[in-house]
């Protein structure tokens, strides 16, 4: 019995990151990898930091993670209705370079190395956002 109530719970997440997603390819996964990563990186880089944790900017953070994925799963929605591939591909690579950019971010407070014309890059790209 405990095996069917596996073999159930499995479908049944299958069937919903079917509908949500369109099925599970490489692509989401690497957005879902992206956004646990960053989610760590930034508590480590906020305890090496001596911030330490913060309950409400970890609730808020989740949170910001779970639009992410909704707005993702709204694209594949939008895709499904204007036959198209481009929204929720499209939502996935700018997500995902956010996420990159976090991670970069935490990375260098935790001090691993990382290239000048990275930081440069970095630097430049949050300006950017600083100024919309």
């Amino acid at each position: 019995m405990q095996q069917f109530g596996f073999n159930a719970l499995v479908g049944v997440a299958g069937a919903i990151l079917n509908y949500m997603f369109g099925g599970w390819n490489e692509l989401v996964q690497l957005f879902f990898l992206l956004i646990a990563v960053d989610y760590v990186t930034g508590v480590a880089a906020s305890l090496k930091s001596g911030a330490g944790l913060n309950s409400a900017k970890g609730f808020w953070g989740i949170w910001k993670k779970g639009l992410m994925i909704v707005i993702v799963m709204l694209g594949h929605r939008f895709d499904l209705l204007l036959e198209t591939e481009l929204f929720m591909a499209g939502f996935i690579y700018f997500y995902m370079a956010n996420e990159l950019i976090s991670i970069t971010e935490n990375c260098g407070i935790l001090g691993v190395p990382l290239p000048e014309k990275l930081r440069k890059l970095i630097e430049i790209l949050k300006n950017k956002q600083e100024n919309r």
